[in-house]
């Protein structure tokens, strides 16, 4: 009997190449399916920024596990089945990670019986986001004016955003244009093209006011006289008509008394806190006057913070006699030395920088005089001397005023010009770190002799002028001018007119054309002024 043939059919034949079934894939939207692959990925010259790069996966499925172990994926040209994971038919290869550029990634598939399957796509990966720096605020700045904050931006083509404010481009750089100053931290947003962010911020400190003054022309003013309507009337008057342009106004005396609404903790901790007058209505007074203000702060003279810490057993925040005893000579000193009295006066400086001052006035910077062997100051390093260990306290504070953009000076005695020892008081070291120094050259407080002249208080241009000659020579080239304390009051020899512009005068011919006065009493000599 013949055999029967039985065909079989072709599609049987084809079994094992039609087996193989492969979907590439990114966590992106669908697109249409070839034939051989159904493909879901970006398309062809997609962007991603960071966020998509870190989310998007190339995936590519298989229709068995074998096929899956003879697909291959690449990306530009180059094998990266290795850094893929697998797990059963489907493959892995997420795009984090790889360099920025363009980016072309493969997928291959051979079946069995040599079939090829294979899908192509090129993405864009910019993930890095424009660097943005901004040039900080010059201070001061002024709550309530307008402020231009510039920068660079290494993107031209990045877009600026910052809220609440007005942008404007120039190439690299950038200005941004805020109605009224922020206070606290600006924040400044720069986004590429691609969609990544760079944010940067700047910390600004604002104050209500300022008030500049080229040429100091200035009065002592104390707590109690700015109370006095008959005290404080007469300064105004003398600012109205021109005849100054600034208040020196006590923020703290030679009592150690804070003589406005301090909440520095320290000040209340020794009950040093009198509410004498409101500061923030007399810088509103005088600002609205157009009055500089220097707020002087007595600083290591403080019987106050003295007699309270010897009796609280803190004899490290005292000057002391060399046997261990307390120093009470001007009612105490508190010691140099103590970074908690170092702080104490640079947080009122600050405090009071905030309220709108416009410099600090140092005074009593500086040890009792006497002999140095005499003194004991607790923690003072064996490598450091008393008129360094206030160099250092004058630089401090230098650093910490410096976002306030309040000027500030020290007032100094006359002899520390050529005897610097004698109290502390550096004057080259402190002209390094000051706007100004006052040196306190009251005609009545030299000495018979001084500078070769019989009578300093009876000769008070011939001993302002030879004093501040040296003070002149000795700050030279450096940061400080001199703004000298005159005398305006009378101690021995009887002052009015004549006596006081005598001294201005001599200042004058040395072309320094600033002073302050001093009268403890507060009453100044109209006509030498005018």
């Amino acid at each position: 009997m013949p055999r029967k043939h039985h065909r079989r059919p072709l599609a049987w034949a084809l079994v094992g190449a039609a087996a193989l079934v492969a979907v590439i894939a990114l966590a992106v939207p669908v697109t249409a399916p070839s034939p051989e692959l159904e493909v879901n990925s970006p398309e062809d010259g997609a962007v991603l920024d960071a966020d998509a790069a870190e989310e998007a996966t190339f995936v590519v499925t298989a229709s068995t596990a074998e096929a899956a172990r003879e697909t291959h994926l690449r990306v530009d040209g180059e094998d990266a089945t290795g850094i893929a994971e697998r797990n059963g038919r489907r493959w892995h290869l997420p795009l984090a990670g790889l360099d920025d550029g363009t980016r072309t990634v493969t997928a291959e598939l051979t079946g069995g019986v040599g079939q090829r399957a294979s899908e192509t796509r090129t993405v864009e990966l910019d993930t890095e986001p424009p660097a943005i720096e901004l040039d900080a605020p010059e201070p001061p700045v002024v709550a309530d004016e307008p402020l231009v904050v510039t920068g660079r931006l290494d993107d031209p083509d990045a877009e600026v955003r910052a809220e609440g404010a007005e942008v404007e481009r120039d190439g690299e750089r950038f200005s941004v244009t805020y109605d009224a100053a922020p206070q606290g931290e600006l924040t400044i947003e720069a986004e590429d093209e691609a969609g990544n962010v760079a944010v940067a911020s700047e910390s600004v400190v604002t104050v209500p006011s300022r008030v500049e003054a080229d040429d100091l022309r200035s009065v002592h003013v104390s707590f109690w006289a700015w109370t006095s309507e008959s005290l404080r009337e007469p300064v105004l008057d003398l600012a109205d008509r021109g005849l100054i342009n600034s208040v020196q106004l006590d923020l703290k005396d030679e009592s150690g008394t804070v003589g406005y609404d301090s909440e520095v903790e320290f000040a209340h901790e020794y009950d040093a806190v009198d509410p004498i007058y409101e500061l923030d209505e007399a810088v509103a007074e005088l600002h609205d006057r157009d009055v500089h203000i220097a707020g002087r702060i007595v600083v290591f003279r403080d019987p106050i913070v003295a007699e309270r810490a010897w009796e609280d057993g803190e004899e490290g925040l005292v000057v002391q006699h060399a046997d261990g005893s307390l120093y009470e000579g001007y009612g105490g000193f508190t010691n140099f030395a103590s970074e908690r009295i170092r702080e104490y006066h640079h947080e009122l400086a600050e405090e009071a920088a905030q309220a709108g001052v416009d410099d600090i006035l140092w005074d009593y910077v500086r040890r009792p005089d006497g002999d140095e062997e005499e003194f004991a100051f607790p923690g003072l390093d064996d490598d450091t001397t008393p008129s360094e260990s206030i160099v250092e306290f004058i630089a401090e504070a230098d650093e910490r005023l410096e976002p306030y953009g309040v000027g500030h000076g020290a007032s100094v005695y006359g002899i520390a010009v050529d005897r610097p020892d004698e109290i502390a008081q550096d004057i080259g070291g402190i002209a390094e770190h000051v706007d100004y120094v006052a040196p306190m050259v009251y005609p009545s407080h030299w000495a018979p002799g001084e500078y070769g002249i019989d009578d300093p208080d009876g000769q008070p241009y011939d001993i302002v002028r030879a004093s501040l000659e040296d003070f002149l020579e000795i700050t030279g080239d450096r940061r400080a001018r001199v703004v000298p304390w005159l005398q305006d009051f009378s101690m021995g020899q009887t002052y009015g007119p004549d006596e006081v512009r005598a001294q201005i005068d001599a200042a004058a011919d040395l072309d320094v054309e600033e002073w302050i006065l001093w009268d403890a009493g507060v009453d100044y000599t109209e006509e030498a002024l005018e």
